[in-house]
């Protein structure tokens, strides 16, 4: 899979893509990554990338001539015009990252996981030109209700995410699957459960709690049941306490 990512600060990556099992990922041959100065793509000697909003107000604005020839050089074919548009790629995503776009959540990491590539356009000062939203972007997605310096710590976030869930990403391919978001509580875990939190949404409930050694440290004891050898028992009591730790801690989760 190969990630391309659009920034005007190309040096931020060269940590965080570095570590981990993005690192192995990329050295494997899993997944490619580029990185692609948008300034390259400017005209004038100051290598501009931004200006002010028509209408007025605070701040600087990317403009859509630099991103737009950023994203098809990248695709190798332009994206067309007003009069007529080339359709996307279906195995390709245009990802611009904003504060105001939808929110990134499992689901939609998975659906990203699925693709052949996807292209990150990383905003900065107050924002992008809309027709990069409208019309060259596939989508525009926010990483959550809070506003960032930039969209490149989004995408960092985002390619991490979708990474861990390509075939051969983790040694063990279970750990997927058996995290937070990964899937539904079953039923059983809500036993005797009436009314509006009889059930839980699909893809929205936390992982259930991880003890290891010592059983005992500092008077702080770990569940009996986990270390009995009864797998039902350690089964049934992980369902329970993953809805007691998302009732707890996210209750929005909760249908």
């Amino acid at each position: 899979m190969r990630f391309d990512l659009i920034t005007i600060f190309p040096e931020f990556f060269t940590g965080p893509l570095d570590h981990g099992i993005v690192r192995r990922a990329r050295e494997t041959g899993l997944i490619d990554v580029h990185v692609q100065d948008l300034r390259v793509f400017t005209k004038d000697r100051h290598r501009t990338v931004d200006d002010r909003p028509f209408g007025g107000g605070e701040g600087m604005v990317l403009k859509p001539e630099p991103l737009f020839e950023a994203v098809e050089s990248l695709l190798e074919y332009s994206v067309g015009d007003a009069a007529r548009q080339t359709a996307p790629d279906p195995g390709t995503a245009i990802i611009l990252l904003s504060a105001a776009g939808k929110l990134f959540d499992q689901s939609a990491a998975r659906r990203f996981a699925a693709l052949e590539r996807i292209i990150f356009i990383c905003g900065r000062y107050e924002g992008v030109d809309e027709r990069v939203a409208e019309h060259l972007a596939t989508e525009e997605i926010s990483i959550g209700d809070f506003i960032l310096s930039g969209g490149e710590l989004p995408a960092v976030l985002i390619l991490d995410a979708v990474t861990r869930l390509l075939p051969g990403a983790l040694g063990n391919e279970a750990s997927s699957q058996n995290e937070s978001f990964s899937g539904a509580v079953p039923s059983a875990a809500v036993p005797q459960a009436t009314g509006p939190e009889s059930g839980v949404r699909s893809n929205a409930v936390l992982d259930f709690p991880h003890y290891t050694r010592p059983a005992d440290f500092r008077g702080w004891t770990v569940p009996e049941v986990l270390i009995g050898g009864n797998h039902a028992q350690v089964t049934k009591r992980r369902r329970a306490a993953a809805l007691e730790k998302t009732r707890r801690n996210r209750p929005d989760l909760l249908g």
